[in-house]
């Protein structure tokens, strides 16, 4: 059990990873997500939410105003723009972490960043719009870049993966591959397996098992585990429990930042996983 570190750069700042895990908070704005889908479409809502979310203690926010959940639909560039600019207007200047969008549109992430967002998580790793990592350049931008099989539309048609790992690590590397020929710092990116995304739910606990190997590409890890099909349970507190034990996993594996939407307890569950890493490295 290892974690390697790293100077990830942002626009404003230079964050280290690897010391600690760090807390993404989910901030879906949105009618239609799977999990929160209309809870903070009110900009108002959203930026108590956000700041609620920072005094928990997340270390960053990403804003998502188009959902990516199975047989979701896609949302046309203007309305997505309509429901995320308010949010970001009324964050500007009030938070002190950075600001993460999420969104594979190169327009709308170029207008999320001139409204102060630092980061652009893009859920197709540039295979939606290959023009967002010429954004990310232009904006010195951190760019995370997510692996999705196929659509949202065609998720439960796809076949099974014979080698999630290996095939998740070579389509990544591949992306990072041409995210740098556009200019991008290798020192901005962030890789994520995309746990869901076009992962069938035997899949994604290969994929948690196997987190390890992806070090190989020598990039900062993204997980996203969160509220995901695979971890669902009878209850609520039961899907909690089921996704800290992905979380700790995780970060066994090597993960450098966990995205959330329970950030007050995966603050608690990170520090202990820190806790036996620490002490695994300090063993060997």
């Amino acid at each position: 059990m290892t974690r390697k570190r790293f100077i990830w750069k942002l626009r404003e700042r230079e964050v280290t990873l690897g010391d600690r895990t760090l807390i993404v908070g989910i901030l879906n704005v949105t009618p239609d997500s799977f999990s929160d889908g209309g809870g903070y479409e009110d900009p108002d809502r959203a930026y108590v939410r956000a700041v609620e979310m920072e005094e928990q203690g997340a270390d960053i926010i990403d804003i998502g105003a188009e959902s990516t959940r199975p047989n979701s639909q896609r949302v046309p560039e203007a309305e997505e723009l309509r429901r995320l600019v308010p949010v970001l207007k009324r964050l500007r200047g009030n938070l002190g972490i950075p600001i993460s969008v999420d969104t594979y549109k190169s327009a709308v992430a170029e207008k999320a960043l001139t409204y102060g967002a630092e980061i652009i998580n893009d859920p197709s790793a540039l295979t939606f719009d290959p023009g967002l990592a010429k954004v990310a350049t232009k904006y010195d931008s951190g760019l995370i870049l997510n692996h999705m099989r196929g659509t949202p539309e065609t998720w439960a048609k796809l076949p099974p993966l014979k080698d999630p790992m290996t095939a998740i690590a070579g389509d990544l590397g591949a992306c990072v591959h041409r995210a740098i020929q556009a200019g991008v710092d290798k020192q901005r990116i962030i890789i994520d397996p995309g746990l869901g995304f076009g992962k069938r739910k035997d899949e994604n606990w290969e994929i948690l098992a196997r987190l390890h190997q992806l070090q190989r590409l020598e990039f900062p890890i993204l997980i996203g585990a969160s509220r995901k099909s695979f971890l669902q349970q009878n209850t609520d507190a039961e899907t909690l429990l089921a996704g800290s034990a992905a979380v700790t996993a995780a970060i066994l594996g090597g993960a450098h930042m966990v995205r959330v939407h329970d950030v007050k307890e995966t603050v608690i569950v990170a520090k202990a996983a820190d806790a036996v890493l620490r002490n695994a490295v300090q063993g060997m």
